[in-house]
């Protein structure tokens, strides 16, 4: 989708149109957005609902912000979108997640994310779209050593190796990287949002992935080594930008929505249990109780899990229903976050948000911070009145895979980056309403 628009044309085809839609102080400040290049991974593409579809893309944070610019000057913003009529696709061709009926195993029916299709869009990830070029460099799930990797984009490098979602985009799949592609546009002003996914993908995997990259090294070695290099290749020609922190993605509705005291017990069952577990060292009571969970560690490979310990939404909920997963036998590993891979988690933002400061500071980057949006709701916002939180499904922020926001949050996010910009760069870019972007739609 191209985004190059004049203000002033359109209001005279328009009807309409009345020139004071922008204020009349708005202006663009000490930046150029003529050429705007966003990188990153999930949120700058549009990924959510656990699938990349046009709703999303067309509603990415930087999409948003390319609008907005747009509004103060003619911007290029290419952006590899697909259509609209598509139900998207995830990496195991899955489509999209919708709300609706769905029925468990005991036969009760009630609300919940459901596949739009029995299939994902096949078309999205089997063809190459590149022409002239894509001013929208988010792709989803990529680490940030992989932005600077020639060949990213090459299917003939293995499942691993490559991305897909780059592979249809990246302007040769054998040689370019997403880095590449960027500084080929020659950025007037580029936002970077990096460093999440490295975390996410050893967080959903309940710390079964290798762990994030250490913080400090060299390009291709460390975080603050790898995102000088990339801050430094997109303003060699002297374009500003705009870099956001990482929350704390444990504060997530993947994270939270399922208790680690979920294990709901009656009589007979507690009476059940106990018989099994109280030779191994572990009772249980009527009432909620930690669930049993996986731990190589212990003399029988279980335990009951402690406060602070996390069940990831992915965990199968019909096994723990109906077939006594996290109580006869344990969650495995990989539904699992422990202690000490929460801490684990937890030092690497530190290290990673620590690196992103100074390399905001040294190149005169406006900083946008996610943590505290995220924060706030986690806290729970009200903006317009509406009220806005983390909570799965009802908190009107996060999509349906409880790991991305929706319209709703992309557009919170834009605003932050818009303030963060006029702040930084003595502009006055308006910013949008946020209740009038889509949230979760209910059937």
């Amino acid at each position: 989708m191209k985004r190059h628009i004049y203000f002033i044309a359109a209001c005279a085809v328009l009807s309409g149109c009345k020139p004071d839609l922008i204020a009349p102080e708005a202006h663009l400040g000490d930046i150029d957005v003529t050429t705007y290049v966003a990188i990153g991974s999930d949120g700058a593409a549009g990924y959510s609902d656990d699938a990349l579809h046009s709703d999303g893309q067309d509603n990415s944070y930087a999409s948003i912000l390319a609008s907005q610019f747009s509004l103060l000057n003619a911007t290029d913003f290419n952006s590899p979108t697909v259509s609209a009529s598509s139900a998207g696709i995830n990496l195991d061709s899955n489509s999209r997640l919708v709300l609706g009926y769905k029925t468990d195993c005991n036969g009760e029916t009630s609300l919940s994310p459901v596949r739009q299709a029995n299939q994902g869009d096949l078309s999205i990830l089997g063809a190459n779209i590149y022409s002239s070029g894509f001013n929208n460099l988010g792709v989803p799930g990529t680490p940030i050593t992989s932005i600077n990797m020639s060949g990213y984009g090459n299917p003939a490098n293995g499942v691993g190796n490559f991305n897909p979602y780059y592979a249809r985009m990246a302007s040769d799949q054998v040689n370019s990287s997403i880095l590449s592609d960027a500084t080929a546009q020659t950025p007037t002003f580029f936002t970077v949002d990096l460093g999440e996914a490295d975390i996410m993908k050893y967080a959903t995997g309940g710390g079964m992935a290798p762990q994030p990259i250490v913080a400090n090294g060299a390009a291709g070695i460390g975080f603050d080594g790898t995102l000088d290099e990339i801050v430094s290749s997109l303003a060699i020609n002297g374009a500003n930008g705009a870099i956001s922190n990482i929350p704390n993605v444990l504060d997530y509705p993947y994270f939270t929505t399922i208790p680690f005291n979920g294990l709901t017990l009656d009589a007979d069952r507690v009476t059940t249990l106990n018989n099994v577990f109280n030779p191994l060292g572990i009772s249980f009571v009527e009432g909620d109780n930690p669930f049993v969970i996986e731990d190589p560690a212990e003399p029988f490979g279980v335990r009951k899990m402690v406060e602070g310990e996390l069940v990831l939404l992915s965990v199968p909920l019909d096994s723990i229903k109906c077939f006594g997963m996290g109580s006869i036998a344990g969650i495995p590993n990989k539904y699992v976050l422990t202690i000490s891979e929460i801490q684990n988690i937890e030092s690497a933002r530190i290290g990673y948000n620590s690196a992103i400061s100074t390399i905001a500071s040294n190149h005169g980057l406006a900083m946008v911070d996610k943590a505290s949006l995220v924060s706030s709701l986690n806290d729970g916002l009200v903006y317009n009145g509406f009220s806005m939180s983390t909570t799965f499904v009802t908190g009107g922020a996060f999509s349906l895979d409880g790991r991305n926001l929706n319209p709703n949050g992309q557009a919170l996010l834009a605003n932050l980056y818009i303030e963060s910009i006029n702040l930084t760069f003595n502009a006055r870019i308006p910013t949008v309403n946020v209740n009038s972007y889509p949230g979760i739609i209910f059937p």
